[in-house]
């Protein structure tokens, strides 16, 4: 069995800059404070946190959507991968950040209840702010 949930939180930066960070290593690494290998291709796998995370993109469309696999070294074996549906609309201070997650091992609510908050909301709200949305220099070295 699985679940699915939708989180939503406004980042102070452009949909593009964060569409290009999020499928960047150095940037994807930068905003989360964990280690990332990650690709702007579609198929292409990623890792990130250091290898917890792993999947693929599914569809790309530049500064609009990220629909990615996502699976966590926490997946039960033989539990297919989950889905993550990241959506980017323009609003007065940065970005809406919707974030669709379906296919959830049941009984890991972590992720909702403050996974991706901490580890991906803040974190991000941190690096974009640094340079009020306009990529700073560890950005701009990583391509953004």
């Amino acid at each position: 069995m699985s679940y699915e949930f939708t989180l939503r939180e406004v980042i102070p930066a452009t949909p593009q800059a964060i569409y290009d960070a999020w499928l960047d290593s150095n940037g994807h690494t930068g905003m989360t404070g964990g280690k990332a290998e990650a690709s702007a291709n579609p198929g292409a796998g990623f890792i990130a946190w250091d290898g917890y995370i792993s999947g693929r993109n599914l569809d790309l469309a530049p500064g609009r959507h990220i629909v990615q696999s996502w699976r966590t070294t926490q997946f039960p074996e033989g539990h297919a991968d989950s889905k993550i549906v990241v959506t980017l609309t323009p609003v007065e201070g940065g970005t809406l950040l919707t974030l669709a997650h379906s296919d959830v091992p049941d009984g890991q609510t972590s992720y909702e209840q403050g996974g991706w908050q901490s580890h991906y909301f803040e974190p991000m709200k941190k690096y974009f702010a640094a340079f009020s949305g306009t990529p700073g220099p560890s950005a701009k070295a990583s391509g953004l």
